[in-house]
């Protein structure tokens, strides 16, 4: 028999915008927050930026917002945007409540704040290099203290539960999760008024990411199964520089090296930037992306390198304390000489279809942070608006929560049926299609794609989903065939918008049409309705 548990939200995720949703909620409401693994690891814990907003008396909320149009190469929504930059400042002051250690100009109450790529302005308010493991530890030490927020780590989400899979008439709406407890191979049945998808990106579907090992797209999967529509899943980021060690699998080298002086080179010692962009190092992530991924292709070789050594050891030390610690650590010293970088899958664009309010097509489910589509990143993410968007959304939805749960009846959930299922005696099979699937993304479906590579690409997912549907049918779940499950989903939707965007715009990049179009439009695909 299942494990049943009862609470008013359940929110599968616990990075920022899910932690965020808990805390605003907490107060009136029981919630349960489930994690894949420790509660502590995620995407925001790996931020080294910072958050973005309009915090100076000589920035304005329109050029905030013309920036974010711009590095969306005007596919972003203007309504979207707007809401999320005049929302800025508040979500500024709420982290600031919550504790969150912002660095400071010295000894002064005012809030230092640094410019990247893409701003017209400072408006990056940090701390130091690690403003996500500020972030994250502040909402967890907050959260795990509040009396009505319980957590469940090692679970991983199987599906959502709909009105509409239990054959019931009405609308349909979420109203639980089925989840995996990975300490004893239980299926649990999570029962919530509403639904939270706070699960972060797919990155892991590329071989390489600078994302944690749970980014595999479990939240646009379960979100895509249930019915609701998905929006430009081609626009994947790519960080030009992930440090290549297989013992630092995601470990980023953060674009502010290159900003302070960090020269790319080939292995013989040559720079090679010039040739792609006239602004070298400092050209946009996605142009230093490409010019790399070209010369390891041109020249066959594993990664390229950076090299920041002909600054002051202490200079580099006192900007960049925790990559030089972490670097330093693999055994790379960045004072005495170049380290290994490949670019590495970052984040993910595009997601479950939202409101401003994060609602989805399906009533009392909601989809926050990575795995949201609100409209806000159009073809490219401007820098440290991500965080952004975790707190803005997830506190506006809190609000429409809020509003609502008090109308809202139980239903009740069947036990996880697993009576025409047995164990798998060939794992083996999962193991192969994970390595298969995550190198042909990378080599047909990554930094530059043309129209044969993204065929011979559909031409395989094709083949894994029907392979993995018949696997999951037959045998026990595990927490590997779920995420291979999840990843070949999210895998066949890049494919598949990619082959729609007859264009070369932002993030997405084909030889076939290397053009951007005059006008352009989001890419929306729908589930097919059973």
């Amino acid at each position: 028999m299942s494990r049943h548990y009862k609470h008013d939200i359940v929110i599968i995720g616990a990075g920022a915008a899910g932690l965020t949703l808990a805390l605003e909620l907490a107060d009136q409401h029981r919630v349960a927050v489930l994690t894949k693994a420790d509660i502590r690891e995620g995407s925001t814990l790996y931020a080294q930026g910072g958050v973005a907003a309009v915090l100076s008396d000589k920035d304005t909320i329109d050029s905030h917002i013309n920036d974010t149009i711009d590095a969306g190469v005007d596919l972003g929504d203007l309504d979207a945007i707007r809401f999320t930059v005049e929302h800025s400042k508040e979500s500024i002051d709420w982290l600031i409540a919550q504790g969150v250690p912002f660095t400071r100009y010295g000894e002064s109450e005012e809030y230092h704040l640094t410019q990247e790529g893409g701003h017209s302005h400072r408006r990056i308010i940090h701390s130091a290099d690690a403003t996500g493991l500020a972030i994250s530890k502040t909402l967890i030490k907050n959260a795990t203290n509040h009396p009505n927020i319980d957590f469940f780590p090692d679970r991983v989400a199987i599906d959502i539960v709909t009105t509409k899979k239990l054959g019931l008439s009405g609308p349909n709406r979420a109203v639980g999760v089925y989840a995996l407890n990975l300490d004893d191979d239980v299926v649990e049945v999570f029962h919530g008024r509403f639904i939270s998808l706070a699960c972060g990106g797919s990155s892991k579907v590329y071989l390489y990411t600078s994302n944690p090992d749970t980014a595999s797209g479990d939240g646009i999967a379960m979100a895509w199964r249930a019915g609701c529509r998905v929006a430009n899943m081609e626009f994947n980021q790519f960080h030009p520089t992930c440090l290549y060690d297989a013992k630092a699998k995601t470990f980023l080298i953060s674009e502010a090296v290159r900003g302070e002086g960090g020269k790319l080179l080939l292995p013989d010692g040559t720079r090679f930037m010039s040739k792609f962009d006239k602004r070298e190092e400092l050209a946009p992530r996605d142009i230093v992306a490409r010019a790399i991924d070209h010369e390891m292709k041109r020249l066959g070789i594993h990664h390229v390198l950076l090299d920041i050594s002909h600054k002051d050891p202490d200079f580099i030390k006192e900007h960049f304390p925790t990559i030089y610690k972490r670097c330093l650590a693999f055994g790379h010293d960045m004072t005495k000489g170049p380290i290994p970088v490949v670019p590495a899958a970052h984040y993910t664009c595009g997601g479950v279809v939202v409101n401003k309010h994060s609602a989805t097509d399906i009533d009392h489910l909601y989809a926050i942070g990575e795995t949201a589509y609100t409209g806000l990143h159009g073809a490219n993410r401007l820098a440290s608006n991500s965080l952004l968007e975790c707190i803005v959304f997830a506190r506006s939805a809190a609000s429409h929560i809020s509003a609502q749960i008090a109308l809202t009846d139980e239903i009740t959930i069947p036990d996880w049926d697993e009576s025409k299922v047995t164990n798998s005696d060939e794992d083996v099979v999962i193991t192969h299609n994970w390595q298969e699937l995550r190198r042909f993304m990378w080599d047909y479906v990554g930094i530059v794609r043309t129209d044969k590579r993204l065929l011979r690409a559909k031409h395989r997912v094709d083949l894994l989903l029907s392979e993995i549907q018949e696997f999951y049918a037959n045998y026990k779940v595990s927490n590997d065939l779920l995420e291979l499950r999840n990843l070949a989903v999210v895998a066949d939707l890049i494919i598949r918008s990619a082959m729609s965007r007859k264009e070369s715009r932002g993030l997405h990049f084909t030889l076939d049409y290397p053009n951007k179009l005059a006008t352009s439009s989001p890419t929306i695909l729908t589930p097919h309705k059973s």
